[in-house]
């Protein structure tokens, strides 16, 4: 089980990438709206924000442990 120290930084870690994420998705729509989108440009954000879900699933599980009932 982690620290209470432990704990608040894997929130903020978890917070910061959340926000990233988010700030993925709209960087990702714009340039999905901008007519003629750069492909290589677009495969690049939408694996990084697949990363960034990854890690985050990661933080949630190491915050939040399965209970085996």
């Amino acid at each position: 089980m982690n620290d209470i120290g432990g704990d608040a930084e894997l929130e903020a870690r978890l917070h910061t990438l959340r926000v990233e994420h988010r700030d993925l998705d709209d960087a990702i729509a714009a340039l999905g709206e901008g007519g003629t989108a750069d492909q290589l440009q677009m495969m690049r954000l939408k694996k990084r924000k697949l990363r960034l879900r990854d890690e985050i699933a990661m933080l949630e599980d190491q915050i939040i442990p399965d209970i085996i009932a």
